[in-house]
């Protein structure tokens, strides 16, 4: 009687199986990112931001009255998705909007001194990111711009 082949490992299955989730590119850089977002809730929770709210934040320490348009295209997001953060993130004390003395149908946003003392705050929180990822600086640097290439690719391949 001729003896049964061993059951193939799972890792060597996937590897043999095109569509294995384990062999997802898209599956290992979702769940990265759910993982991600789990450490930024954490961090986030004692300035009492969101993580979307946090990279509007980011966006205005790095460069303070831009247009609504403007917060979209450097965040990837459509304005019914930024408008609702925009005015909880108004309500909180942290930013102004005010239209456009030269063109009204623009929004400037800008920060509050609030909103600018919150900057202060949330300085350790890149540190504390790259602890929780266990990689050197260059490391990080190396891995965020292989992302930001993909992603580029991606973008022209869309």
């Amino acid at each position: 009687m001729p003896s049964k082949r061993p059951a193939a490992p799972p890792a060597e299955a996937a590897r043999t199986n095109p569509l294995a989730l384990d062999e997802q590119l898209c599956f290992a850089v979702y769940s990265t990112m759910l993982s991600l977002n789990k450490v930024y809730r954490g961090l986030l929770h004692d300035l009492d931001l969101t993580y979307l709210q946090y990279l509007v934040m980011l966006v205005l320490w790095e460069r303070d009255g831009i247009n609504v348009s403007e917060i979209c295209t450097r965040l990837s997001l459509e304005t019914t998705t930024l408008t609702p953060l925009l005015k909880r993130l108004e309500a909180r004390g942290l930013i102004q909007r005010v239209r456009s003395a030269s063109d009204e149908r623009q929004v400037i946003v800008s920060l509050t001194a609030e909103g600018r003392a919150l900057h202060k705050k949330a300085r350790a929180l890149p540190a504390c990111v790259a602890e929780a990822m266990a990689l050197e600086p260059g490391q990080i640097g190396k891995l965020r711009d292989e992302l930001l290439a993909l992603r580029s690719n991606l973008d022209r391949n869309a």
